[in-house]
């Protein structure tokens, strides 16, 4: 192996495991500081999705911003597709 090669081998080695269920608000119990350090993907029913919020692939669904809603807290509210869900890294 060259040591490109090797980099991308320690590099893939680094991360931490994808869990089930993540979440991108600091807030909820589901949100892991440490996977945000690095670009996570998204594919539901085969698309690349760039708008998740929450996903948990056991379920199969993700959660996605509904238009420009706010609740009362300020947050966008969400809305939930299902489908099959892959998360990745990129």
């Amino acid at each position: 192996m060259n040591d490109t090669t090797q980099d991308a081998v320690n590099n893939e080695q680094e991360r931490p495991a994808l869990p089930d269920r993540l979440s991108v608000n600091p807030r909820s119990p589901h949100y892991v500081k440490e996977i945000f350090q690095y670009d996570v993907g998204i594919t539901l029913n085969g698309k690349d999705r760039f708008d998740v919020e929450e996903y948990c692939i056991s379920e199969g669904w993700v959660k996605v911003a509904a238009a420009k809603a706010l609740d009362r807290r300020g947050q966008p509210l969400l809305m939930t597709l299902k489908g099959k869900v892959a998360a990745f890294y990129r």
